[in-house]
């Protein structure tokens, strides 16, 4: 499920600030790069059973490489994931996703997006 209301979609932000204000945030970045895409993931637990859903904000650098820990990176429209054990995380609105997750996410999304905003302003100056 695509969260559209947010204004994180776009935003450019340097690699090594972008992982801190994400994992700062409980995202895990772990090896889920490659050279020119990033994926940070956060996992949220679920009562139903052998289900889990998964916050994922992901970009793809405009400048330097992912592996080099230099690169400036475009953020893409985060995505709300329903992960059905044994078989993988799936994305599609029919997916019937909680409301309560939803809020959640959106919460969170409204977090970050205020610290990259921050970020971005005090380097301006």
């Amino acid at each position: 499920m695509k969260l559209e209301n947010n204004e994180i979609k776009d935003t450019v932000l340097d690699l090594q600030p972008l992982t801190y204000i994400m994992e700062r945030n409980g995202f895990v970045l772990a090896g889920q790069w490659d050279y020119e895409r990033v994926t940070y993931d956060l996992k949220m637990n679920s009562p139903e059973k052998n289900i889990t859903y998964y916050l994922r904000v992901s970009g793809y650098a405009i400048e330097g490489e992912v592996d080099s820990g230099k690169a400036v990176i475009k953020l893409l429209t985060p995505l709300l994931g329903k992960h059905y054990y044994p078989h993988g995380v799936e994305y599609g609105e029919e997916e019937g996703f909680p409301q309560n997750i939803i809020d959640k996410s959106e919460r969170i999304l409204s977090t970050i997006n205020d610290q990259l905003k921050q970020f971005i302003e005090e380097e301006a100056k």
